[in-house]
């Protein structure tokens, strides 16, 4: 995607990776417009960033979904960007179901069904866009996971795969499929995240995908230089390595 110029729709962004990107594509020239499910914090950034549009939306909710893209639409008719940043991380433990079940679901709904509805919601008005976007979010997790987030694992996976058949599908028409593909960043994905020193610090990230996406508007997948030791653990042949340093480095997945 071109840096500049775009009307961006990004759900899931009132903080941590999503909010640092809405900002920072603002300033780029971009018209931007945050969703997410707390009203308290949509009115705070619009508030604290003028030019900046909001949306209240909750990614688990197909009726909240198909709302607030008609909303989006209504008010914003070029809109030629879909940012699918909205995510849930729980550390699940499977040695029983009431354990895992409840915790699994909620992460599949968020994870994969959120951006699947989504992209439902929004692929027609793209389509219809001379040069149109998807962004969606997977993880450096889905090519080197950690033991105790298996659902978060696996819907980035998911994500992941969907992304490449997307862009297969989509070949024959104005819409390009970009992949971010973040590794651990200092957020409050998980407790006690913002502070680990395992993590990207958040500045960091924020400024590399901006420069990658200056240098590089066609590239498939966004990688920071920090996820490559994940995303490329198999490929290099040293996956059964990467997976122990990984899980010893960072036990409770911080």
């Amino acid at each position: 995607m071109n840096i500049s110029g775009n009307t961006i729709f990004i759900p899931g962004s009132t903080s941590g990776i999503g909010l640092a990107l809405a900002l920072a594509l603002k300033d780029k020239g971009n018209t931007v417009i945050v969703g997410g499910r707390r009203t308290e914090l949509l009115e705070r950034i619009a508030a604290e960033h003028p030019g900046i549009d909001t949306v209240r939306i909750d990614t688990a909710d197909p009726v909240s979904i198909e709302a607030a893209a008609k909303e989006v639409l209504a008010r914003h008719p070029d809109l030629n960007v879909l940012v699918a940043m909205a995510g849930i991380m729980k550390v699940e433990d499977w040695h029983t179901p009431e354990s895992f079940l409840t915790s699994a679901e909620s992460v599949v709904t968020t994870n994969l069904l959120g951006p699947i509805r989504l992209i439902a919601a929004f692929i027609e008005h793209l389509r219809a866009r001379p040069d149109a976007t998807i962004v969606t979010v997977s993880s450096g997790l889905a090519f080197t996971p950690l033991k105790v987030t298996p659902s978060y694992n696996a819907t980035k996976a998911g994500i992941h795969l969907l992304s490449e058949s997307l862009r297969l599908q989509l070949a024959d028409t104005s819409v390009r499929v970009t992949e971010l593909v973040p590794p651990a960043v200092r957020t409050a994905l998980l407790p006690g995240q913002e502070e680990s020193e395992f993590a990207m610090p958040l500045e960091d990230f924020t400024a590399e995908v901006i420069a990658l996406l200056e240098t590089q508007p066609d590239a498939k997948e966004i990688q920071v230089e920090r996820v490559k030791f994940l995303r490329y653990s198999e490929v290099r042949g040293d996956y059964d390595q990467a997976v122990a340093t990984l899980n010893a480095a960072d036990p409770h997945g911080n």
